[in-house]
């Protein structure tokens, strides 16, 4: 059922519900005396799923705006960070779209508010809304069976495989291991054969363990464009950037590679941003491939606060959309007495602030190079969403979650910087049980290297060829014929430095010859990384 008129949806509701509150609280507040308590709770007595706790006084939205160029600055100051961009919706309307910093280390073009970045996973939000329209429209439901869409796909439990729902992969309770498939795709791996590769995979409890996997959110989205009889990338254009009017959006890499205004990719490493490897992330982009500007993005957010309308046109339908910002998971469980949780709902992080406002964000994040996040209170009809094209270390949830405050309290509560930064950059710390430690003194000799050398045979990650070389060993793995020098360590152990979108630099991998078998420690985290030489 569609619901026209933005106040009349139920993303809004609380919207009308909140700003009528506030405005007579604001009305009746030079009528109290110093002494008096403040304002309490805003009711809604026909629905008391709506009430707020903390009023938002008048202004409060707009100083927390105008505070957003120093915010901003200082981040970039202290970071270090190339470029970020900045947009605010509230009201309806964009009240705020800037660019800081540059585009590329080395090169004077400014970041603007049409700057292109990647966003990482912020686009799981973003196909959320594709899929939610397809539910809006008939096509599926978020609990169509993915086996009646994609009639091969399967998992390692038949029962599961049964029973599997879009709505469990964009929930991430399907059981698949936490990024189950991302390094197939470092090696080479296209989405089809990823997809392909997932039933051999142990799983978890199915719809008891929230586990977060790009892969399983591609399943779904394969699942939704199948049964609309096109791509994931027209869909996404024909349904969501094309109606809003968001013309600088892709879920195409190549597009974004065309743009001329585009932020290029930094990664961090010795506190020093440098432009490198762009992440190439089409295997996966359902779940981390959109890019997009914050002039663009702004109109997704009004959309997604609008309970689906855009411009007086309902572009998703209400009904459709607010499943996917509901509650579905808990992603986050407390560790003490009195504390909140976090949830899951499809693909959108739902929480409930100290003020008793509900919250939707996501946070982006590419070792190779972008930190993206955005956020929302519906109650309080506001969205902020900052862009960045720098490994992450917390700067736009940083921002994000200062503007937040102010915008709640008139005031930053913390120090939101010390604990994201702490928290993002452990993803930039190297892996592998060698990496950052000295090779022994006087290692012990392996076997002949003529004897090491051959094909040894994986099942998931395929076949790895050790060729002998210049009298050395190399290493070569996946479609994309990926090469990795082998060093010895100790006996029969060598080792080989990876540098990828899941292998932060400084990374160490053991490589283990025993016998007919070869086990690489990288590729072991799911027990799957022992290969057995093909016979000669």
């Amino acid at each position: 059922m569609s619901i026209t008129g933005r106040s009349g949806s139920r993303l809004s509701a609380a919207t009308v519900s909140v700003a009528l509150t506030v405005t007579l609280l604001a009305g009746c507040a030079s009528d109290n005396s110093p002494n008096e308590p403040a304002p309490g709770p805003q009711i809604n007595d026909t629905n008391p799923g709506l009430d707020v706790g903390v009023p938002i006084p008048d202004g409060q939205i707009d100083s927390a705006v105008g505070k957003l160029d120093g915010l901003a600055q200082e981040l970039m100051e202290s970071s270090g960070v190339p470029g970020m961009a900045i947009a605010v919706v509230h009201g309806g309307k964009t009240v705020y779209a800037k660019g800081f910093g540059i585009r590329e280390q080395g090169k004077d073009a400014p970041v603007d508010a049409d700057t292109v970045f990647q966003l990482a996973s912020l686009s799981k939000p973003v196909g959320a809304t594709v899929v939610a329209h397809e539910v809006g429209v008939g096509t599926v439901e978020w609990d169509t069976l993915v086996k009646s869409e994609l009639p091969n796909f399967a998992l390692s439990d038949p029962w599961v495989t049964d029973h599997l729902m879009i709505s469990d992969l964009y929930a991430h309770r399907s059981g698949l291991p936490d990024h189950a498939g991302d390094a197939l795709e470092d090696i080479g791996y296209d989405r089809a054969q990823i997809l392909d590769k997932l039933r051999q995979l142990p799983l978890e409890p199915f719809r008891v363990t929230y586990e977060y996997t790009n892969f399983g959110v591609t399943v779904g989205a394969e699942a939704v464009a199948a049964a609309a009889g096109t791509s994931w990338e027209s869909l996404s254009q024909n349904t969501i950037y094309g109606p809003l009017g968001m013309t600088s959006t892709s879920s195409s890499f190549a597009d974004y590679q065309a743009r001329a205004n585009r932020a290029v990719g930094h990664q961090l490493h010795d506190g020093e941003y440098t432009a490198g490897v762009v992440r190439q992330p089409d295997a996966q982009s359902p779940a981390g491939g959109v890019t997009s500007s914050v002039n663009d993005m702004a109109k997704w957010m009004d959309m997604v606060l609008g309970g689906g309308e855009s411009g007086g046109k309902q572009v998703v339908e209400t009904e459709a959309l607010v499943p996917a910002v509901s509650p579905e998971i808990v992603s986050r469980h407390p560790a003490e007495l009195g504390e909140r949780a976090g949830f899951y709902g499809f693909g959108f992080n739902v929480s409930d602030s100290s003020t008793g406002r509900v919250t939707l964000g996501h946070s982006g994040a590419f070792i190779l190079g972008a930190a993206t996040h955005m956020l929302m209170i519906p109650s309080a009809d506001v969205g902020i969403i900052a862009l960045t094209n720098g490994s992450p270390t917390g700067v736009p949830e940083t921002l994000t979650a200062e503007f937040a405050d102010l915008v709640q309290f008139g005031e930053i509560t913390r120090d939101w910087r010390t604990p994201y930064k702490a928290m993002l950059s452990a993803q930039l710390e190297p892996e592998g049980e060698l990496a950052g430690q000295s090779p022994p003194a006087n290692p012990a000799p392996s076997a002949p290297l003529e004897a090491l050398a051959g094909t040894y045979d994986n099942p998931y990650w395929g076949g790895a060829e050790v060729t002998e070389l210049n009298g050395g060993l190399t290493l070569t793995m996946g479609p994309a014929r990926t090469t990795y020098p082998l060093t010895h360590w100790d006996g029969n152990t060598f080792t080989f430095a990876l540098a990828t979108e899941n292998a932060p630099i400084g990374t160490i991998s053991r490589a283990i010859f025993d016998g007919n078998s070869l086990t690489l420690e990288y590729f072991d985290s799911d027990g799957f990384g022992t290969f057995v030489r093909a016979p000669r």
